[in-house]
């Protein structure tokens, strides 16, 4: 997600407020927020859920139809979201 720089502070108090209800929202079993080292105002949310299923109950929700409309508001950049599946992990 790229946002305006001066919206970072807004996205930021806005993700804080939230953090907890959504990594507590059922089915949600991991939730970061990612910075990009060089340019501040980038940032992605990487979650674990349950399922596709679980997950599109979220994008359901009020929850995040209350926190995707203020946050789209900050966007300088169309947002770019996709799932994935593990394919390997290394020890």
């Amino acid at each position: 997600m790229t946002f305006r720089k001066e919206a970072v502070g807004d996205f930021l108090q806005n993700f804080n407020a939230h953090k907890e209800k959504i990594r507590n929202f059922p089915g949600c079993r991991h939730l970061e927020l990612w910075q990009d080292e060089n340019f501040n105002n980038i940032f992605m949310t990487y979650s674990i859920w349950d399922s596709e299923e679980v997950l599109e109950q979220y994008r359901d929700s009020e929850l995040f139809k209350s926190v995707w409309t203020f946050t789209k508001t900050l966007f300088s950049d169309k947002p770019t979201a996709f799932s994935a599946k593990k394919i390997e992990e290394l020890p």
